[in-house]
């Protein structure tokens, strides 16, 4: 069976993602289609990054991934098949993938050989899924592409540590307001590790001193802070509900791209 995930900001109100499926359906033998997300803001590759970063690796060995977003096609940013850990991924060369690997090097890095006469008025249905497909009925990467010597790299905003202060940025807000920072645990347990701290969100009276194991270790409609599965920071309310008043997005007021304060004490 091939497994073929899509993350794409093409959404589910119009016909595109079932086209695209469709497209997929038709083409590639014995596929197992999986959706990651449609709801990526309009070519926003910092999220879509941040979203298939955090699966990817829980997927077998040999699945293949289409980036839908941002992709139309320009000579600085090409098409190309990157693989990875055993993984394939297909997408624009435009800075997604140093995004999504953090920089990390890939295994090898192909540069599509387009014929010219491809349209590339939507390459996600048009170009990735068939490039796909042959992947998948046991075509070469070599045969398709032109190794290079690596993917284009976009820098991604890091947490700063002075001064005894770590200073995060807030790079996601899921479904139930919970709102991610760009803090890793890594980071947390190098800088922090056993000493007292204070997390400072966004209006400056509100603290917390302390990393949840589990939403419900605090009582219902409180805040905490944990990390999540993919190791990063994470401000929540307990049973709290984005767009009822009762995510920490809301109730907090912490937005995207606000800064949340760690201040160690000595």
């Amino acid at each position: 069976m091939n497994i073929v995930t899509l993350t794409s900001d093409l959404g589910t109100k119009d016909y595109y993602l079932a086209s695209v499926k469709a497209a997929a359906l038709t083409q590639i033998a014995d596929v197992q289609w999986v959706d990651i997300s449609h709801h990526i803001p309009p070519f926003d590759m910092a999220k879509a990054a941040f979203v298939l970063k955090n699966v990817w690796k829980d997927f077998p060995v040999g699945s293949f991934h289409i980036v839908g977003v941002d992709t139309d096609w320009r000579k600085a940013a090409p098409y190309v098949v990157v693989q990875k850990d055993g993984h394939f991924f297909i997408g624009a060369d435009n800075g997604f993938f140093s995004l999504l690997f953090n920089e990390e090097p890939a295994d090898a890095v192909y540069v599509l050989n387009l014929r010219g006469d491809e349209d590339l008025n939507f390459p996600t249905k048009s170009i990735f899924v068939p490039i796909i497909a042959r992947l998948c009925n046991g075509t070469e990467v070599s045969e398709i592409g032109t190794l290079t010597e690596s993917y284009k790299v976009r820098p991604g905003i890091m947490p700063v540590f002075e001064h005894n202060n770590i200073r995060g940025t807030v790079i996601y807000v899921d479904g139930y307001g919970n709102v991610i920072t760009n803090i890793t645990k890594q980071l947390f347990a190098e800088k922090v590790g056993d000493k007292p701290f204070h997390i400072v969100l966004r209006r400056g009276d509100t603290e917390l001193n302390a990393i949840s194991r589990a939403y419900n270790e605090v009582p219902e409609g409180e805040k905490l802070a944990l990390f999540t599965l993919g190791g990063y920071l994470e401000i929540a309310i307990n049973r709290g509900v984005e767009g009822s008043g009762g995510g920490a997005s809301d109730l907090l007021g912490i937005k995207e791209n606000d800064i949340i304060r760690i201040e160690i004490e000595d």
